[in-house]
């Protein structure tokens, strides 16, 4: 993710800067082997670097260090510590490449680091704008520690001034508000809405990323919104127009099991049972924020327990990873004093408690309850047909699908 192209600017320092640490990569090797005393002072460095190229270096040797685990070849990598935050995950930016794989180019508008775009080129070929030409040199940088960079071109642009029409683009706005904090308003995005509605009616064809939170809702008809899940998590929506959007307005994808889902969220009705059966299921995070709850439960024979609860239920197990899936031991009522009973008998020796829409204290719930050896328990707060209930389960620890 870029900057603005609002808050454009020809960094010629920042960018001399970053040739010369590259120029130096002794000093990077300096800063790995200083103490953590040592960093906090930075007395030894400022004796043997420039002020200003060791100011620069920490802040890519501690966004370099937070990466770690999160993207490869991270000592070779040119970050910063925002580029890093609002970076896409690369397995995700490598399944939303596998889209692109027809386009002859892609456009990257507002490229930041350079995941989405790196991704792109290994499937086509790629130009990278950004408004900052720092960060397009990174982006640059960076293509060449994975290998793509025969592929990548980068260049520096107001994207926000320019017409896309008639190209396949992949866009990643930046997602902060003026004051430099995370917003869930697509209206405080630079480029903001408007420009993203723009996009998607006069370009050929691509994607906007934007954020799971955020309010996307009615905001883009004729397009196709996919919620990306990776290890439980929610982690990315992308708007899908034009040429590449599938028919549907709402796809959820688990990249975990490999599984999505593409249906419009009003095709299914709510289907409430009564009681609790065998099964119960608590729904990825990608089917809750695209609204695909009915959908699911309807393809996968599940019911829902409360119209307004996203927890389901089944008398034998879905044939999807979609849900995280908990065996019913117990169906108690909302009263604490008879889950205390009910362990007093049976204690376990780890306790893990869920609730989506009932507000619970887990760490007091957990507290109230006694210790013991027997196995893990699932303590669901949930609404069965209106009615408070606590649910005591087992996780099932594995789904055929």
């Amino acid at each position: 993710m870029g900057q603005s192209a609002i808050e454009f600017s020809v960094d010629d320092d920042e960018v001399q800067v970053l040739h010369e640490l590259r120029d130096a990569p002794e000093i990077f090797a300096a800063i790995a082997a200083c103490t953590s005393a040592e960093l906090a002072n930075q007395k030894t460095l400022r004796s043997s670097f420039d002020e200003r190229l060791v100011r620069a270096a920490l802040g890519i040797h501690e966004a370099r260090q937070k990466a770690i685990g999160r993207l490869p070849e991270v000592q070779r990598l040119w970050l910063t510590r925002t580029g890093l935050e609002q970076s896409t995950a690369p397995e995700i930016a490598r399944h939303k490449a596998r889209r692109f794989v027809s386009a002859d180019r892609v456009v990257d508008l507002c490229c930041g680091i350079g995941v989405d775009a790196s991704a792109l080129a290994e499937v086509t070929q790629v130009e990278a704008i950004d408004a900052s030409d720092a960060m397009s040199l990174r982006a640059r940088w960076n293509a060449e520690a994975w290998g793509t960079a025969d592929r990548l071109q980068t260049r520096t642009a107001d994207v926000s001034l320019q017409s896309w029409s008639g190209l396949i683009v992949h866009a990643d706005p930046d997602r902060r508000d003026g004051r430099d904090r995370p917003s869930k308003r697509l209206e405080q995005y630079q480029p903001d809405l408007v420009w993203m509605q723009r996009l998607a009616t006069t370009a050929t064809g691509g994607a906007i990323k934007i954020s799971p939170a955020s309010n996307f809702q009615q905001k883009f008809p004729g397009c196709e919104i996919e919620l990306i899940s990776l290890g439980g998590e929610c982690r990315e929506a992308t708007v899908w127009f034009g040429a590449l959007a599938g028919p549907h307005s709402f796809r959820a994808t688990n990249l975990t099991t490999g599984e999505t889902l593409s249906e419009d969220p009003l095709s299914a009705w709510t289907n409430v049972t009564p009681q609790a059966g065998a099964f119960l299921m608590d729904p990825d995070p990608a089917i809750v924020r695209s609204g695909l709850i009915d959908v699911m439960a309807e393809r996968f024979g599940m019911q829902r327990l409360d119209a307004e609860e996203e927890y389901l239920t089944a008398d034998s197990l879905p044939g999807t990873g979609f849900v995280s899936s908990f065996q019913v031991e117990a169906l108690l009522s909302g009263n604490l004093k008879e889950l205390r009973r009910y362990f007093r008998e049976r204690p376990a020796r780890e306790y893990e408690i869920k609730c989506r829409r009932i507000a619970t204290d887990a760490n007091a719930v957990r507290r109230q309850l006694p210790v013991g050896d027997g196995p893990p328990k699932v303590i669901l707060f949930c609404r069965v047909s209106g009615r408070l209930q606590m649910i005591v389960a087992t996780r099932v620890t594995s789904i055929a699908h």
